[in-house]
């Protein structure tokens, strides 16, 4: 397996629970990275490396449908959330019913890319000498949050990322959010947060703020990326695992830590606009660029 870009990661069933509802639907970074990487117009050089129950399979086939390669590892349970929401959507609970195998070494000996796209869900998915052996290979890319939850019986809890910094002198590109850069740093100061997380070993620091906007630190440079506000709010899940997409997408085509990040916001928007995973274009998230 070859290309430019490789996500590695779980995806998950998803059983959403509210006041009014209560839904099961597929999820996880590998899910929600995969079909906006198919949405794009050179996806051809983007695989995916995932690991789930053969009850999910079909979850696959429908990725595999919209042209990309996918690699399963055997797994004998898929990764399953409970997200429980009270009448304040903004707060949830969070149960783990059921865990996937981790990734290893030895599954991951035979794939080949220019960046490598680690989308952590839980603290174990990959351990730190995984991280280590796929920066030999290429580029390594992690979006944090799995890193920071702890699971105790079912539950998932906030904690801080225990091997943090042995993984991060590995790590070419982080992905945190506010609450995630202020939980390994001790930041709430995006650029403070930055700094501290480069001294530490990462190379390009992506720090996503919401209608805040969004920032990179690379090259001992901050830049800040804009937020292009959605005519409508609609579905805000997979919106990290959105722009990262469109951040590498764009920085494997050799193109500038400003103009990637503002490529990923506007992506992420368009995603924001409509339910389920990503469904727009390249021109849609031009003109949303263009307009903004």
């Amino acid at each position: 397996m070859v290309g430019k870009i490789c996500c590695v990661g779980h995806i998950t069933l998803d059983k959403i629970v509210t006041p009014k509802l209560q839904v099961h639907m597929p999820g996880g970074t590998a899910f929600y990275y995969a079909r906006a990487m198919s949405q794009l117009n050179d996806f051809s050089q983007f695989c995916l490396v995932t690991a789930l129950a053969e009850s999910e399979m079909k979850v696959v086939d429908d990725i595999r449908s919209h042209g990309i390669e996918v690699k399963v590892l055997p797994s004998a349970h898929s990764v399953y959330f409970e997200n429980s929401y009270g009448e304040d959507m903004n707060h949830r609970s969070q149960r783990v019913l059921a865990k996937a195998a981790p990734f290893t070494k030895e599954a991951l000996k035979d794939v080949k890319a220019d960046f490598f796209h680690l989308g952590s869900l839980l603290a174990d998915d990959f351990p730190t000498d995984l991280i280590r052996y796929l920066s030999t290979k290429g580029k390594v890319s992690v979006d944090a949050q799995g890193y920071l939850r702890e699971v105790k019986g079912e539950n998932v809890y906030a904690t801080d990322w225990t091997d943090k910094l042995n993984a991060l002198r590995h790590i070419d590109i982080l992905k945190v959010n506010e609450h995630e850069m202020t939980t390994l740093t001790g930041c709430s100061d995006p650029e403070k947060a930055a700094l501290q997380l480069a001294e530490w070993g990462v190379d390009e620091v992506v720090i996503t703020l919401g209608s805040e906007g969004s920032v990179v630190y690379a090259e001992n440079r901050l830049f800040r990326v804009p937020a292009y506000p959605p005519h409508e709010l609609v579905d805000a899940t997979g919106c990290g695992d959105t722009y990262m997409a469109g951040y590498l997408y764009y920085r494997s085509q050799g193109k500038s830590y400003y103009e990637s990040g503002c490529f990923a916001a506007a992506m992420s928007t368009v995603k924001l606009e409509s339910a389920g995973p990503f469904s727009g274009c390249e021109k849609d998230i031009e003109e949303m660029i263009r307009n903004c």
